[in-house]
């Protein structure tokens, strides 16, 4: 089926178009940047946002979690079940 948005220029408010597991990495950014996280089990998550900047952020479960990053640390992350929105 034809996507009629496809050639729109995208937005961070719009919804993500791609979910993607995430396995938390020191070294190595994500394949998108997101424009939410979404985790399984509740915790902290420590990233490094679009801009550069790293902190700690904690996240619950069933809801999309609003944040542009590009980076998911294991150090400091304890959540679980970490996906992507893109």
């Amino acid at each position: 089926m034809p996507d009629a948005f496809a050639e729109r220029h995208r937005r961070p408010t719009d919804p993500a178009v791609t979910i993607f597991d995430i396995i938390p990495n020191d070294a190595a950014d994500l394949a998108h940047v997101t424009i939410a996280l979404n985790v399984a089990t509740p915790g902290t998550v420590r990233v490094t946002t679009a801009d550069g900047s790293t902190s700690d952020v904690t996240v619950n479960p069933g809801h999309a979690f609003p944040i542009r990053a590009r980076r998911v640390w294991q150090t400091g992350t304890t959540a679980t079940g970490l996906r992507g929105l893109a």
